[in-house]
């Protein structure tokens, strides 16, 4: 067995205590009761009893404990043992014991006084005790330890992770390896005049892997790395905060050089000022101190602070000068390359088919983040786990994709007949749109299974990454969106509430053409302006600062625009009518159509039947190799301009009927 195994099953401090604790409280419960049960033999005398019984012989010994006379009696039928009580400074009482024989034995004052202490404050004692210990685990294993610093300092005993376990972010990769090539050889940059970087700020979405590239640094430093969270500062007293702060430094003073990583830094670091009412805030406090640390009247010489944040918008600006944080350092979402690269890495320790083609993958997953494909990974290894598979194949991750994307199937729901037809024909307006438009995003599954919170799902997905959107791109994104509810219309004559959804996103889409990117005729001009209430870190109100009559105008540009994009969506559903209605048969028959399938319909060619395609011969398994090469192939040579800024409305999402 070895040294860790061995320190595993070392037990605990506070158990042990615990055990004596409880040993304790048994003693004195077992000695409260061999008192009680003596004291039932004995024969409780008054006074005057007593005297009587002492003048007439019967009292042979007696046992002086303060005021307390406890004794044996002889020449009686009933208890042999006596106790009583005496009144204090009683004359000659003495001197009558020994002139009737009766033997004494007196207990010394102060060992009696001591005894009495010590029984009577042990319940007192033993809550005292609890309550210490209580403390120590609440404070990080020291007592009162409410202002020590809650950093968990690197050691390096579990398993590390290095530069190499991080994939798809190559340019923030080279900005930290340079900070770390610094602690190793400070000389060789220093011999220019350069200084090292006192602070870098990790910037990006969620998921991009900020945490994953800092524990990277951890394992790849030769120097301490501390670990803290924002929130770890913040305590419900006041001043903890910012003596956390101060204690957190002091330790990096003690191994200097180290660094420091503070991930959600916007925990602590929000724009001052903010707090509602004016008062006083703890959370300004600390950033007080935090930023006199970093860059005070006092150097740290050797601390280097590594902080990771999806809101940099809300950071204090005292925070993010140069002297504090040098460098700001982007984590962006990976393109094509970088999720190929990650979709590596995660697959490394998982058996894949040979129809397995992370190519194929990587272009079908535009805008999916490290974690997303961490964790469509693993739900197309739990799916291949479920079917018995020894291999995760092409198929499994199709599932898992859809299921990031759309959520989870929900076969178990109970839909009508007549629910079902309407959702297959709102569902086949969307895909038939969107495989027509040449510039709208391509279908990649139409379905009407209920997910999530949706009774059908159309899915697109963009061939490339996308950074702008066009005009054309827009309308087009508008004119899929109207094509579920023009579908109702004109195929089952009726409309419904399902199409509420698709109007979201397309007001959306529109008040941003005309207010925000200036594609309307009111020409190119930014209408209204958002009012952070950085309190809570969100953007409640717009700020109109234009006329009721451009207010007017805004209503009519924006309406223009939506039923314009209906105008032609119906123009192209009655061209394309014969299709549409084979893609919503289709649809009621297989209740899932691929991007592949809703081409062949459109194109004249009949679907193949249905067949069970979950054990595969080694023919399928080519036929798959085959296929997805040419849908790479085609892929390669559809590029596509598109968008991911988090500040645009998402075009892209699934269309959805509810």
């Amino acid at each position: 067995m070895n040294n860790k195994n061995m320190k595993e099953m070392k037990p605990k401090a506070p158990k042990g205590i615990m055990f004596w604790i409880v040993s304790l409280i048994i003693i004195i419960f077992l000695y409260n009761q061999i008192n009680s049960f003596s004291e039932k033999k004995q024969e409780k005398l008054n006074f005057s009893e007593f005297m009587n019984k002492v003048e007439s012989g019967v009292v042979s010994t007696a046992y002086i404990d303060s005021n307390i006379v406890r004794g044996k009696l002889a020449h009686t039928d009933g208890p042999r043992k006596y106790k009583t009580v005496i009144p204090p400074d009683y004359p000659d009482f003495i001197k009558i014991l020994r002139k009737h024989g009766v033997s004494i034995e007196v207990e010394p004052l102060h060992k009696n006084e001591l005894l009495s202490l010590l029984l009577s404050s042990a319940p007192f004692v033993i809550l005292i005790v609890f309550w210490i210990i209580f403390m120590r685990q609440q404070g990080g294993g020291k007592a009162f330890s409410f202002g020590k610093s809650r950093a968990r300092l690197f050691t390096g005993e579990k398993e590390k992770v290095t530069f190499k376990d991080v994939a798809g972010i190559d340019e923030a990769k080279e900005e930290l390896e340079e900070i770390i090539e610094f602690l190793r050889d400070p000389k060789r940059f220093q011999r220019l005049g350069g200084r090292i970087p006192k602070g870098v700020l990790l910037v990006g979405q969620p998921g991009t892997g900020k945490t994953l590239l800092a524990r990277a640094i951890a394992g790849e430093a030769k120097v301490p790395f501390f670990s803290i969270s924002g929130s770890d500062f913040v305590e419900l007293f006041v001043g903890v905060g910012a003596s956390r702060v101060r204690d957190l430094f002091e330790e990096g003073k003690k191994h200097s050089p180290c660094l420091i990583f503070i991930d959600e830094i916007d925990a602590v670091g929000r724009q001052r000022g903010a707090g509602l009412g004016g008062g006083h805030d703890e959370r300004e406090q600390t950033l007080n101190a935090l930023l006199v640390e970093m860059d005070g009247f006092a150097p740290n010489a050797g601390i280097i602070i590594i902080a990771a944040t999806n809101r940099p918008d809300i950071l204090d600006t005292a925070l993010l000068r140069p002297g504090r944080f040098d460098r700001r350092i982007t984590v962006p979402t990976p393109d094509i390359k970088g999720r190929e690269e990650i979709f590596k890495v995660h697959t490394a320790k998982v058996p894949l088919a040979k129809s397995v083609n992370l190519k194929v993958l990587a272009r079908s997953t535009p805008g999916f983040t490290g974690a997303d494909i961490a964790n469509m990974v693993n739900e197309a290894a739990l799916y291949a786990s479920r079917k018995e598979k020894k291999k995760i194949e092409m198929k499994d991750f199709e599932f898992a994709k859809d299921k990031v994307l759309m959520g989870t199937e929900r076969r178990s729901m109970i839909i009508s007949e007549e629910e079902k037809r309407l959702t297959a024909f709102h569902e086949a307006g969307h895909a038939l749109l969107a495989a027509v438009e040449k510039e709208a995003d391509p279908v990649h599954k139409v379905s009407i299974i209920p997910r999530g919170m949706a009774l059908g799902v159309t899915q697109q997905l963009p061939l490339s990454d996308k950074y702008s959107y066009s005009k054309d791109y827009l309308d087009a994104q508008l004119r899929v969106l109207m094509a579920g509810r023009i579908s109702e219309e004109i195929f089952l004559n009726t409309v419904t509430t399902g199409a509420g959804n698709d109007f979201d996103k397309a007001t959306a889409i529109s008040r941003q053409m005309v207010c925000e990117w200036g594609m309307s005729s009111l020409g190119p001009i930014r209408l209204g302006q958002k009012d952070d209430m950085l309190f809570l870190g969100k953007d409640l109100i717009y700020h109109n600062e234009y006329s009721e009559e451009t207010a007017r105008r805004i209503d009519e540009e924006i309406s223009n625009i939506i039923n314009d994009a209906y105008e032609k969506t119906k123009e192209t559903i009655l061209k394309y009518k014969d299709k549409l209605e084979k893609i919503a048969n289709y649809l009621l028959e297989r209740e899932s159509l691929s991007s592949k399938e809703i081409d062949d319909i459109i194109n004249g060619i009949e679907l193949e039947p249905i067949n069970n395609t979950d054990n595969k011969t080694e023919n399928e398994e080519k036929q798959d190799n085959k296929n997805n090469e040419e849908e790479e192939t085609k892929l390669g040579k559809n590029p596509t301009i598109t968008v991911t800024s988090s500040s645009i409305v998402n075009a892209n999402a699934a269309n959805s009927r509810r």
